[in-house]
């Protein structure tokens, strides 16, 4: 019996007993929840539903509580329930239903925890969108370690999600990068407000390269040649580190596109003949402000020129003409006020608000030695994608990237990380997924294969919460999708190696010299290759590979 069986099973009571005691069953939650006590003594699950509906229906909570254990403890999978405090029941399963899990496991093998809680939703999630002005700094590797495991997680409960990385190749930051190639070119110093490191150079040269001449050409074409070649080059840079990060886009979307195609045009006219558009000191505004944002918004600026913010409205309008229904933007830290913003331009629109969310991530610091590191070696100024993959490997930077929720900062030790110790979480969940492996092969060659007919066997304390928690899986996928959360999968997969861990250590799997196998041997071993199963999981919706052999 999963928790969500068993949440079922509770509704379902629930509904019977208030209708005996003709009270309303209105009152009932939608989803009931049961949640795995603290201390192992209260019970396998508890639930608090007495005590949200008690005062709903005019009954005492903890008279509630007794009729709903009362009730449950008829029920053939339930072997003890029992009223805790003010109104909570605590619950005991009965060893078969409980141990049923684990054939639950192994007939689902990679879709288990799967859903189709989301299907038919159809999600744009944009992540990254570097400009293609150097390398993938810090801040947007840790976009790209979480925006794929969001990723990931959505498709896991039956959304279709589209991962866009929007290039930012339009306005001054590509005019201060083509000056830093063009003074680079010519061996001079980086102009005052461009870019610097040793990448500049090398795209410089590559650009003399393939144009040789570009040097002697007239200043405009000049700049149009470093302009074209050079861009090309940092893209195809950004989609290669990305790549052997484990991370690819379905689509790229160029922001230059907006302007060249005429969307840009289409958005605001679309906008004036909604009411939302006014002009005023030559300029073309938004009223932004009548719909949430903090002030209204310069979207043609006076010189003619579109500021910013008129690629963001022209994109979104994008994204809803392919038939998104939720456009999710996971942004840096400094782009707090594009939440308003961009809902703002949603309603202006005439879309609902709501299919824009944006996700805001923290910073990110780098310690070697207790120290903060801060100069990269290729880019000169900040650290990139590719130094922290070559300091901890991929699996360690998308791992350590992903284990925090991303409102917070954080400091990633490349000491910790790169380690082969149970310190670091990485290694620490690896290491059970290759000891299960190992475990495997072993049974293999003793003859011992994984039973699942007599799990009732399966009766060790070890083993019960070892067995809970594998039937939390599919639990902490759909809260780590309905939050935004895919930190809450790592947390999860070290508590389950945990009591993987554990559990090896107090029950012996397999025989022992001449000793025979027995049925308990190959119930346990069914449990371990459901454990394997689950960790590796986990660590595929992460985008972590999971070693057989360590």
């Amino acid at each position: 019996m999963t928790p969500a069986d068993l949440a079922d099973l509770l509704k379902t009571t629930a509904t019977t007993v208030l209708s005996e005691h003709g009270l309303d069953t209105s009152a009932l939650p939608e989803t009931v929840t049961v949640e795995r006590p603290r201390n192992p003594d209260h019970g396998d699950y508890a639930t608090n539903l007495a005590l949200q509906v008690g005062k709903k229906v005019g009954a005492n909570p903890r008279e509630l509580a007794g009729w709903l254990a009362a009730a449950l403890a008829e029920h053939p999978g339930i072997s003890a329930a029992d009223v805790a405090g003010p109104g909570f029941v605590n619950l005991r399963l009965d060893a078969a239903a409980q141990n049923v899990l684990v054939s639950d496991v192994l007939a689902a093998g990679a879709t288990y925890g799967h859903s189709d809680e989301l299907k038919g939703c159809n999600i744009n999630l944009e992540f990254v969108s570097a400009n293609p002005t150097g390398p993938i700094h810090i801040g947007g590797t840790r976009w790209a370690a979480v925006g794929d495991a969001l990723g990931r997680v959505l498709s896991s409960q039956g959304a279709a999600v589209t991962r866009e990385y929007y290039f930012n190749d339009h306005g001054a930051q590509i005019d201060r990068f083509v000056n830093s190639l063009i003074a680079a070119a010519k061996g001079e110093p980086t102009p005052e407000d461009g870019y610097a490191g040793d990448y500049i150079a090398d795209i410089a040269a590559q650009v003399l390269a393939k144009e040789p001449g570009a040097l002697d050409l007239p200043d405009e074409q000049q700049r149009e040649t470093f302009r074209a070649i050079g861009v090309d080059l940092m893209f195809d840079h950004i989609k290669k580190s990305l790549h052997d990060f484990g991370t690819d886009f379905d689509v790229y979307t160029h922001e230059d596109s907006m302007h060249t195609s005429g969307r840009v045009a289409e958005a605001i006219e679309r906008l004036r003949a909604a009411g939302s558009i006014y002009d005023k000191d030559g300029a073309v505004w938004l009223r932004t402000t009548d719909y949430g944002d903090d002030k209204d918004r310069v979207v043609i600026k006076s010189d003619g020129m579109p500021a910013y913010i008129a690629g963001d409205i022209a994109y979104y309008l994008d994204k809803r003409q392919r038939g998104f229904d939720l456009c999710i933007y996971m942004l840096g830290a400094d782009h707090h006020g594009y939440i308003a913003r961009l809902k703002a331009v949603a309603a202006a629109l005439g879309e609902d608000p709501d299919t824009v969310e944006v996700l805001i991530g923290q910073m990110v610091n780098l310690v070697r030695n207790g120290q903060p590191v801060r100069m990269s070696k290729r880019a000169g100024t900040v650290i990139t994608l590719d130094d922290l993959v070559e300091a901890i490997g991929v699996d360690a930077a998308r791992y350590a990237l992903i284990r925090s929720s991303v409102d917070t900062s954080i400091d990633i030790d490349l000491e910790l990380w790169s380690s082969a110790t149970n310190e670091n979480p990485v290694y620490y969940v690896q290491y059970a997924h290759a000891r299960l492996c190992a475990l495997a092969r072993n049974a293999a060659d003793l003859g011992v294969t994984p039973d699942t007919s007599n799990l009732q066997l399966l009766t060790h304390e070890k083993e019960g919460t070892l067995i809970r928690n594998l039937g939390e899986f599919p639990r902490v996928l759909k809260t780590a999708a309905t939050l935004r959360e895919p930190h809450r999968v790592s947390r999860y997969l070290e508590d389950l190696a945990g009591d993987y861990h554990r559990f090896y250590d107090s029950c012996r799997v397999l025989p022992q010299g001449d000793e025979e196998a027995t049925d308990l041997h190959r119930a346990r071993l069914a449990l371990c290759q459901a454990t394997r199963q689950v960790i590796a999981n986990g660590l595929g919706i992460l985008g972590v590979s999971a070693p057989e052999r360590m």
